[in-house]
């Protein structure tokens, strides 16, 4: 709590919009309201609200990404290392929005709220939800701050699907755009990936269809999805370099189905951990939301969607990501310069696999001060 490169001690805020007869309208053709979003600042707003930066989570995250909830909370929020006074996103310079995002389950409408016409949960009543919603959601929060235009946008993963969703949708609203470890469009690999993690929920016996809210939870198929998404999260190197072959308390090996290495003492930790912070359904929508993610199938292609933008690019890749390889970021990168945006790609050299956005902070810090000086100085 000393530390003077943290925002300390944040609250978690909300704010409620989409009240009828103005529901939001959604891609899958629903129009969808009350709708909560929650969300954490970190700095403080300029006069001329020209320093505002949206910070887009991933599939897991939430709008807690810096300081602490309480004194006693033993982590800082997910992206702590990138948030806080000297640091890359520096809140003595800049306004920074963090928002959980529609289907979530850490203060947003999602499938675990209450349906106000009901007085239970949605469960699967919850409407699919896509990445453009998501996107139409925040700008209603960033119309209600009072921001007309965003200094940059900037997320990994998911987050960089939503980072690209908002300069194609709201061009004349960002600046400057930083997607980092993302793509235009899911692989079919990755796909796969999400579906296996869905059958594991679906098929846990506790999962009852989505109706499980107050009786026993999914935990087995939801740590299942998890083990299965976080193997895809880091790389074979990572992993050899932090496992191998090592045996977990022991000597030799077991000959039963206990945990005998520690890769598999590792996976379990961390799908028995997740189960505790995360709700099933939300996974199932919001890894959905993933999947349906296509930014140039609107258009026609790729550049068509850019045809419009705005904002500069500062495009980042992890040379060890498998899961949104590199070829995908270049890709992004062609498109915006056949159209005559500007964009800058920087392929980080790591171990960490896609994972790397979280860790890398070092050579991150230095890619993103600079892009944001540059680019403030350049709109002044």
């Amino acid at each position: 709590m000393d530390d003077t490169s943290s925002v300390g001690i944040v609250n978690t805020q909300s704010f409620t919009f989409a009240e009828s007869p103005n529901e939001l309208p959604l891609e899958c053709g629903r129009n969808f309201g009350p709708i909560t979003l929650a969300y954490e600042t970190y700095g403080k707003l300029s006069p001329a609200k020209d320093n505002a930066i949206l910070i887009l989570h991933a599939l897991s995250g939430d709008a807690h990404a810096a300081g602490f909830n309480h004194p006693h909370e033993r982590h800082p929020g997910w992206w702590d290392i990138m948030i806080g006074p000297g640091k890359a996103f520096d809140t003595s310079q800049y306004f920074v929005i963090c928002s959980n995002v529609i289907g979530g389950c850490k203060g947003s409408t999602g499938p675990s709220s209450i349906n106000p016409q009901t007085g239970k949960p949605y469960a699967l009543s919850f409407p699919m939800v896509t990445i453009h919603d998501m996107v139409n959601a925040q700008r209603a929060l960033i119309d209600h701050l009072g921001i007309d235009q965003l200094l940059c946008v900037v997320g990994g993963s998911m987050g960089g699907m939503q980072v690209l969703q908002w300069v194609v949708s709201y061009p004349e609203r960002v600046r400057l755009a930083i997607p980092i470890a993302t793509t235009s469009k899911l692989s079919s690999q990755s796909i796969a990936f999400n579906e296996v993690g869905r059958q594991a929920i679906q098929s846990d016996p506790h999962w009852k269809e989505g109706e499980f809210y107050g009786k026993p939870i999914p935990r087995r198929g939801l740590a299942i999805a998890r083990m299965i998404g976080h193997i895809t999260y880091l790389s074979e190197k990572s992993m050899h370099q932090k496992f191998g072959r090592k045996l977990q308390d022991k000597a030799e090996y077991g000959y039963d189905f206990r945990a005998d290495f520690q890769v598999e003492s590792y996976l379990r930790y961390k799908g028995d951990h997740f189960v505790d912070r995360f709700d099933a359904n939300s996974y199932l929508y919001i890894s959905k939301a993933m999947d349906y993610f296509d930014l140039a199938q609107p258009y026609g292609s790729i550049e068509q969607a850019f045809a419009n933008v705005k904002a500069k690019f500062l495009v980042i890749s992890f040379s060890s990501d498998w899961l949104f390889p590199s070829h995908q970021s270049k890709e992004i990168v062609s498109a915006c310069r056949r159209v005559g945006a500007e964009a800058i790609y920087t392929e980080i050299q790591t171990d960490y696999g896609h994972d790397a956005f979280l860790l890398e902070s070092e050579q991150l810090t230095s890619l993103i001060t600079n892009f944001l000086t540059h680019g403030r100085k350049e709109a002044s």
